[in-house]
């Protein structure tokens, strides 16, 4: 065990140094920080892809949503999601037509087109 003093301006400050030079500050040894890196870091190789989920997290959640469900059981599951595509194509339509009308730039009607899809899950109309 070593302790030394530093002098500087006046002040006195002591700082030790316990443990080998195979121990951190906080008391771990080398060995196991070393394994705790190999245990984060994934790997040199190719990195793993993992496929996107095209799942609604508001799936059953909002006012319409069992309207939506019920609706899709009774008219087919391809038959439903056609009319959806339509209606979110039309809904587009419209959106890009009234930026047209007011001057919104391309951006800003994307950002508007972003906010009614967001708006359609929260009420669960993407249900």
């Amino acid at each position: 065990m070593a302790a030394t003093s530093i002098s500087a301006t006046g002040l006195c400050c002591s700082s030790s140094f316990f443990g080998g030079w195979g121990s951190t500050v906080a008391g771990e040894d080398y060995a196991a920080l070393v394994a705790k890196q190999a245990a984060v870091q994934v790997g040199v190789g190719k990195a793993v892809r993992f496929r996107p989920m095209m799942k609604n997290v508001n799936e059953g959640k909002g006012v319409f949503a069992p309207l939506v469900v019920v609706a899709r059981n009774i008219i087919g599951k391809k038959r439903f999601n056609q009319l959806r595509g339509k209606a979110i194509a039309l809904h587009s339509q419209v959106i890009t037509e009234f930026c047209k009308s007011i001057g919104a730039d391309g951006k800003q009607r994307q950002g508007l087109i972003r906010l009614a899809k967001k708006n359609g899950e929260r009420l669960g109309f993407l249900a």
